[in-house]
């Protein structure tokens, strides 16, 4: 009985150091391996990103001009109705002709209100316009992004890429550490302005670009 008892305690403390070395095994294996970029690092230095900021910049500087030809316009029209309407109160003028001024500076007021109506509008129309232009820009870059970051994580076996760059919605970083962990930001944007048109990291957009949406 004390041999069986000896073979039992032997077979248990066998079974055990089996399950031991099983577990630190599928731990070993189920440890994440985890890499981190800064999007906002890269999104900022993509090639495509400055060209989109100097399309809609230039866009901007079209609308401003078409804007003050449009708020001069109003201001003429101002005059106008202003010197109108002292003509109509001109006391050694002819009542009759008063009366002329007085509709004809009545007329010069519709058109005043007409212009206030269009400058509104088309400051509205801008504004959506514009706001719906970056907007499909950032998500084209964003997702170009996205997929060379997802093709590198995959081809490194990476289980976790973490946006250094990321904020809560309390406007506090969310990767507060992170020692030791392959960062792939510069390694993404190289690849990304690898094949960037001549001039088009500078501020200044290429004369021979177009605008990232109309490669669409």
């Amino acid at each position: 009985m004390k041999t069986i008892g000896m073979k039992m305690t032997s077979l248990t403390g066998t079974l055990l150091l089996g399950i031991a070395a099983f577990g630190l095994a599928v731990s070993a294996q189920a440890q994440p391996k985890i890499a981190v970029v800064n999007l906002k690092t890269v999104f900022d230095g993509y090639w495509k990103t400055k060209q989109s900021d100097a399309t809609v910049k230039e866009r901007q500087a079209e609308f401003e001009k078409e804007r003050k030809k449009m708020v001069d316009d109003y201001q003429k029209a101002n005059e106008e109705y202003r010197k109108l309407a002292e003509s109509a109160s001109d006391p050694a003028v002819a009542a009759d002709e008063r009366d002329k001024r007085k509709k004809t500076a009545d007329s010069k007021l519709l058109e005043i209100k007409e212009i206030e109506q269009n400058v509104g509008q088309f400051d509205r129309q801008f504004r959506t316009q514009i706001t719906d232009q970056i907007k499909r820009m950032r998500e084209n870059i964003m997702r170009e992004i996205r997929e060379l970051v997802n093709t590198k994580a995959k081809a490194a076996s990476y289980t976790l890429v973490l946006d250094t760059a990321a904020e809560s919605v309390n406007q506090t970083p969310i990767v507060l550490f992170s020692s030791g962990v392959p960062d792939l930001t510069e390694e993404v944007l190289t690849e990304l302005n690898a094949k960037a048109p001549p001039g088009s990291l500078t501020t200044e957009k290429p004369a021979d670009a177009k605008p990232e949406e109309e490669k669409k």
